[in-house]
């Protein structure tokens, strides 16, 4: 119902009628059909929603931290585990090595008494070996004194009360700074003392001598002694050997120099700085393939020991160090190969050799069997012909085993490649759907709220349309009581005044005729003399007009009021605890139905 409806309907209304609709609006009974609405009850249910999301927030937080801490320690456990057993297999290695050396020193013997050599050796040895001792004692036996110190005064601390004084433990951090200091020198000593050892060897050009590229620097022109110098009956023959010699090194010596031009492409540190390439090279003969999950462990440590490096680039750097590692693996094969190649030759050639000169020995003796020895020149010279057949399929056949496996290495190296692109974008598509997901809540979340909204518009429109139908009808109801209030009234003050003229006409046929007596007009009668003869006391005074409301005993007897009133004297009428019991509480009385309201907030 609307202001100006309400203003209508009371102004149309008498005023009795205004006075029972003030007291029914002070009594309450108004209230309870428009109920107001409670903004701090909503605020503090939406304060409380929002302190549980935030709350929620916080646990999904800690929850991701810790599964992060979780698998952060993991990994370290496993690099824990594996450094553990690369420190044994180092010790071990350590170990075998000094075993060796001492028995490589105890099985030398000195070739003459001239042989000074071992014997300085040897005493070298010592000299290094009571270095060491003293570089032991100078440098790790006062950490291990530090370190037992520090553990017997923390145990003196944790058994009995701290009672020391503060100077003690300065003292105390002085020398553990000290040690600091001194073993920070000490490892300066040595780093400096390593670059100039570099140094050196790089000035001596040593160099070479420490890498493994030398020993497939052979020189594959050389013909051996055996075939060049003998002394063959037949110079077909030999000069035959001879071009099989060349042949067989000239095809070695194509495939050598395809993968020398490989090799000299990338330095011996793959474009790495030494150090880092080295650091890179034992961090992957660490994780072998026997450790679960190796990759992603290598990968790992690797990322901890270059940060400044991506991913992409430790990758690429380990691409282009297998395919150094694997031309140098076919580097040596090749070498193998001509190698083998080469003594089998030989020994062919010399097997043909000698059966040449037996034939001419025997060609000699017999000239009556010459056409049988060319018979068996002939035969032995279709017999290298098919030898040599024969190993150029072999050498063809490796050639394309070795240019497969090349293949299939680039080929692995390519789907690693795409499976890795294929992981980032499959990662993509994941993140992509969900933003679409959210969005389609969001979109069916709004569209649900606008369609909410409309309905309860719709339903508002409803509603007002018929409180406005039914403030209609009783207006157009009061108007008609009105008018038959009014019509009876008129009937009333009709038949009023025809019996007043028919009662004026009664007085006027049985009046009496007296004289005026004003004091027996004014005094009083004898029946009211005789009904207040025996009054005593006083007479207390009536109100002027009777009230039709609610009396103090009423009142107090609403079970809602003493509640209240209870909650004002402690201080508690304001609160929402005080809100929520007085909403609880209900009347002694239930209220009348036609006082309900119908509207649903």
């Amino acid at each position: 119902m609307s202001g100006r409806d309400l203003h209508m309907f009371i102004t149309q209304c008498r005023a009795e009628d205004v006075e029972k609709l003030t007291q029914r609006m002070k009594n309450g009974l108004h209230s309870s059909k428009y109920k107001p609405a409670e903004y701090k009850r909503l605020q503090a249910v939406i304060d409380a929603k929002r302190l549980e999301s935030e709350l929620i927030g916080q646990k999904v937080q800690k929850t991701c931290c810790a599964a992060k801490t979780t698998k952060e320690s993991s990994i370290l456990r496993q690099h824990r585990q594996v450094w553990s057993r690369e420190c044994s297999r180092l010790q071990k290695a350590e170990e075998q090595a000094e075993k060796d050396m001492h028995d490589f020193l105890e099985q030398i013997r000195p070739h003459s008494r001239t042989d000074t050599a071992i014997f300085s050796l040897q005493d070298y040895e010592l000299v290094l070996e009571r270095e060491r001792e003293a570089f032991r004692i100078a440098t790790v036996v006062p950490v291990h004194q530090l370190r037992d110190d520090l553990c017997f005064r923390l145990s003196e601390v944790q058994h009995q009360q701290f009672t020391a004084h503060p100077s003690d433990w300065e003292q105390v951090i002085q020398q553990i700074q000290f040690v600091k200091d001194q073993q920070g020198d000490i490892t300066a000593k040595l780093h400096a003392d390593y670059l100039a050892l570099e140094e050196e060897i790089m000035c001596l050009d040593l160099e070479k001598y420490l890498t493994n590229t030398s020993e497939h620097m052979v020189n594959i022109e050389n013909i051996p002694e055996e075939v060049l110098n003998s002394d063959c009956p037949y110079p077909e023959l030999k000069d035959s050997l001879i071009q099989a010699f060349h042949s067989l090194s000239e095809r070695y010596q194509s495939r050598l120099q395809s993968l020398q031009e490989q090799l000299q492409r990338t330095d011996r540190f793959c474009g790495w700085y030494p150090d880092d390439h080295l650091r890179y090279q034992f961090t992957l003969l660490q994780y072998t393939h026997d450790i679960p999950n190796h990759r992603g462990l290598c990968m790992d440590m690797l990322q901890r020991l270059f940060p400044q490096k991506t991913r992409r680039e430790l990758m690429e750097h380990e691409r282009v160090w297998d395919w150094q590692r694997f031309t140098q693996s076919q580097l040596s094969l090749l070498t193998q190969q001509w190698q083998r190649d080469q003594e089998e030759l030989l020994v062919r050639a010399l097997v043909t050799l000698q059966e040449a000169r037996h034939v001419h020995q025997e060609e000699l003796e017999l000239h009556r069997a010459r056409q049988d020895q060319q018979d068996i020149c002939s035969h032995l010279r279709e017999k290298l012909q098919r030898w040599r057949a024969q190993q150029e399929e072999v050498a063809t056949l490796e050639a394309a085993i070795a240019a497969r496996q090349q293949a299939e290495e680039e080929a692995r190296i390519k789907r690693e490649l795409e499976k890795e692109a294929t992981i980032r974008s499959q990662q993509k598509d994941k993140v992509r759907q969900f933003y679409l997901k959210q969005q389609k809540r969001r979109e069916v979340l709004e569209q649900r709220d606008q369609e909410r909204l409309a309905n309860l518009r719709s339903v508002m429109e409803e509603q007002a349309r018929r409180d406005k139908e039914r403030v209609q009808f009783r207006a157009d109801m009061l108007q008609r009581r009105r008018e038959e209030r009014e019509a009876r009234e008129l009937e009333r003050q009709r038949e009023e005044e025809e019996k007043q003229n028919r009662l004026e006409a009664l007085r006027n046929q049985v009046g009496v005729v007296a004289e005026a007596d004003p004091e027996r007009m004014m005094a009083d009668t004898e029946a009211w003399r005789s009904r207040h003869l025996n009054v005593k006391g006083f007479e207390l005074q009536r109100p002027l007009y009777s009230i039709n409301t609610y009396t103090d005993a009423q009142i107090v007897s609403d079970p809602r009021v003493r509640v209240e009133q209870a909650l004002r004297e402690a201080g508690l009428h304001h609160s929402q605890y005080a809100k929520e019991v007085l909403s609880i509480i209900k009347p002694s009385k239930p209220p009348r139905r036609d006082t309900k309201s119908i509207l649903k907030f």
